[in-house]
């Protein structure tokens, strides 16, 4: 796939806070990267430089070969995590509204269709739920039919019932090629939607690739964990660490590990066993969770 942006040496510097720090990134046209990261890795910074809204302190970023320019802005779809919408009127007018700021606005049933706002669109802005607004700010990000989309955690404060029905959204544009740059504080939502996943932490990206080849790359076997308060400080049963309140074993067999804390006198109440996932490659690459 050709590439539609990519970005060289990107920093950002606050006084002495190297929010982005030395930044190389490639994105393939009509593909989804997942950028995540614990608040205060630099992903907001980051996607706001790309989306041309926040000045590089140092660095180049090129739409489809060329540095940012108008074209860009008519080709850039933005959804932030937070857009106040005009009060006191309807989502159909704000609809209106938002595709006569644009030469060429996608077909308004189009747009209507591809966020399923049908039920809603005589309705006031400030009348909407939590789903309901994002179907409205999702429309409002692709009225200008955008080749490439910007979504800052989308989904935050959603139900799972809402957030799997954008998710449905977000597949229904993605079939159009449209090229999706996702931050998101929810390792399921990254596995659902994300071609690729880039793993950020102190201004850098510290690993790229589809998640099941960060997964296979990094784990093998299963995950053991027991509460940290059930294994001394000194031992090291089963070759395993402690981590946050658990003590964590990477297990090849499970018999074997089994027997090892049992000779230990381990007590195994509130033992858990599980396939590593996304959740654990973060914690092991940063040292915290998602949302630390």
């Amino acid at each position: 796939m050709p590439t539609i942006l990519e970005c060289r040496g990107l920093r950002k510097h606050y006084g002495d806070v190297h929010a982005v720090d030395g930044l190389d990134l490639v994105v393939q046209e009509g593909s989804c990267l997942g950028i995540l990261g614990p608040n205060g890795a630099g992903k907001t910074t980051t996607i706001e430089m790309l989306e041309g809204i926040t000045p590089p302190t140092e660095g180049n970023i090129l739409f489809r070969g060329r540095p940012l320019d108008r074209a860009f802005k008519e080709k850039v779809g933005i959804q932030f995590q937070s857009t106040a919408l005009p009060e006191f009127i309807t989502v159909k007018e704000t609809l209106r509204l938002f595709s006569s700021f644009y030469r060429e606005a996608r077909d308004f049933d189009e747009v209507v269709r591809l966020c399923s706002l049908d039920d809603i669109l005589e309705r006031d802005n400030r009348k909407l739920s939590g789903g309901q607004r994002q179907r409205m700010l999702l429309a409002l990000a692709i009225v200008s039919k955008p080749d490439i989309l910007f979504l800052d955690e989308p989904t935050t404060g959603l139900d799972p019932q809402a957030r799997r029905n954008f998710w449905e959204l977000i597949r229904g544009i993605r079939k159009e090629n449209v090229t999706v740059l996702l931050t998101t504080h929810y390792m399921d939502e990254a596995s659902e939607l994300c071609d690729e996943i880039a793993i950020m932490d102190r201004g850098k990206i510290l690993e790229r690739d589809k998640p099941a080849r960060l997964l296979a790359h990094h784990f093998s076997g299963a995950l053991v964990r027991v509460p940290s308060a059930c294994v001394d400080g000194d031992r090291a049963p089963g070759g395993g660490s402690h981590q946050g309140d658990s003590y964590e074993i990477q297990s090849e067999n499970l018999d074997q590990t089994m027997r090892e804390l049992l000779a230990e006198g381990i007590n195994l109440e509130g033992l858990s066993i599980h396939k590593p996932d996304l959740e654990d490659l973060f914690i092991k690459l940063t040292g915290s969770s998602l949302r630390a």
